[in-house]
């Protein structure tokens, strides 16, 4: 179902129709007290006619009325209920007000139990018109019956019940085509605004992710859509920016040592060149091979990092950095380097072991291609709230901090001449985000660097 139609039915059509319902119950509750008011009249004329004394107040004594003898008579004559009086055959005896002799009800109406409580009742008239009647026995003071009949008419009660009901389905239609008019507005704005975010959606599906999608100055649920979206499509940008330049570093990277390689085979295919001249030149290819295969390593290695399943357990980190820092002892004597580990016995954390181990493994390559001989690298490992941290301080140059960001980036390096292709701190970084953690560069207190890791704790599902 669409959007406008959705709305038009469960913003419009449903609460008309719940109005109306509403209305209608409260109709019926507005007859029923009417009504009531009008049985409540009836009997109370009922008791003051049913006294003795009332039926024969007259001089003579003879059966009376209290309709007849009303000071307001034409006022309340139109509201007032019609008497009669039978007598103990059942016979007419009188009436009030006095009707033609051809309007004259000729029935009879039997006494009955003088103790019997009013009965009430509802007939309608030939012409349509309800009636209520009230009737009751009363006993004179001489001991004879009499029959007592009230009627009044509802004609104003039901006139008063179908004004209710016009006034009432006209404000019923009116709130529904209000609601109608509102929500056609709404229907409008929202399928307009939705229809922007699936447009938007299209064209990052065709790979345009160099527009944003379009404000529209609400800050409800659909426009924290938007800017979810919003930034979504930024961070594709970036993503994509940065597969663009890895490829365009990964092929500057490749291309350099294959052309170095292809100009020494040129060179030795040139002329004819002896024995040691040859192996000169196989070796230096074999360098540039060597280069290749660490690049494309790094590369693998990479990739690794930013794809597929990781398998996180609970386990020891202690232990993990504990291994790369002695696996890197024996380079770190090599160069003339100390490695101090600092860290608790025991720290467990939810983590991929594989993962967190080339983050770290890179981590002090870094320290010690940078490190001075003779110098020393300190790796420390402690708690900070929900987070375990791991850093790696050398003595080297240091990083400038306009640069602390760019060295997470694939290829980034201080200087051409530092060895190796510049993806060390990029793996530790995609390690980082695959844990929900995070990397960053401090100032080292003395000189040299700061590289800090840290990592959530608790498993991140």
């Amino acid at each position: 179902m669409k959007l406008a139609r959705r709305l038009w039915l469960l913003g419009a059509l449903v609460p008309a129709l719940a109005a109306l319902v509403a209305l209608v119950v409260a109709g019926q509750l507005f007859r029923y007290d009417l009504e009531a008011a009008l049985d409540h009249a009836l009997l109370t004329q009922v008791a003051v006619e049913s006294l003795s004394v009332s039926l024969f107040e007259g001089s003579e004594k003879r059966e009376s009325l209290n309709l007849a003898m009303y000071p307001l008579l034409a006022q309340v004559q139109p509201f007032a209920p019609q008497g009669e009086l039978f007598g103990q055959d059942g016979r007419l005896l009188m009436q009030h007000p006095s009707l033609p002799e051809e309007q004259v009800v000729t029935t009879l109406l039997m006494p009955g139990d003088p103790r019997s409580p009013p009965q009430l009742s509802t007939r309608a008239l030939p012409d349509g018109t309800r009636v209520r009647e009230a009737v009751v026995s009363v006993r004179s003071p001489q001991g004879e019956l009499y029959a007592l009949r009230l009627t009044a008419t509802m004609a104003q009660v039901d006139e008063s019940v179908r004004g209710y009901y016009r006034r009432a389905f006209s404000m019923a239609a009116l709130l529904g085509l209000l609601l109608l008019v509102l929500q056609t507005f709404l229907a409008r704005r929202l399928a307009g605004r939705l229809g922007a975010i699936t447009g938007h959606l299209r064209i990052l599906r065709e790979g345009d992710f160099s527009q944003a999608p379009a404000l529209d100055g609400d800050s409800d649920e659909i426009g924290q859509l938007r800017d979810v979206l919003a930034e979504v499509t930024d961070k594709l940008r970036g993503a994509r920016e940065e597969q663009e330049r890895l490829i365009a570093d990964a092929a500057h990277e490749l291309r350099t040592p294959l052309s170095l390689m292809r100009t020494r085979m040129d060179l030795a295919l040139r002329r004819e060149r002896g024995n040691e001249e040859l192996l000169a030149s196989f070796r230096a290819v074999r360098g540039e091979v060597d280069r290749l295969a660490v690049l494309a390593g790094e590369l693998l290695e990479l990739a690794a990092a930013g794809r597929g399943e990781w398998d996180r357990t609970k386990a020891n980190l202690v232990d993990v950095v504990g291994q790369s820092v002695e696996a890197a002892r024996a380079e770190a004597e090599a160069r003339g380097l100390i490695i101090f580990l600092e860290s608790p016995t025991r720290e467990d954390v939810w983590f991929d072991p594989g993962g967190v181990r080339r983050a770290v493994d890179n981590l002090l390559s870094n320290a010690l291609k940078f490190s001075p001989s003779g110098g020393e690298i300190h790796v420390r490992l402690w708690r900070e709230h929900a987070h375990a941290r791991i850093s790696v301080v050398d003595q080297g140059p240091g990083i400038p901090p306009a640069q602390r960001e760019e060295v997470f980036a694939p290829f980034r390096k201080l200087s051409s001449a530092t060895p190796g292709a510049g993806l060390g701190l990029a793996i530790v970084r995609e390690v980082a985000r695959r844990h929900g953690g995070r990397v960053w560069v401090n100032s080292a207190r003395s000189r040299g660097a700061e590289v800090v890791l840290e990592l959530p704790t608790r498993h991140q599902g």
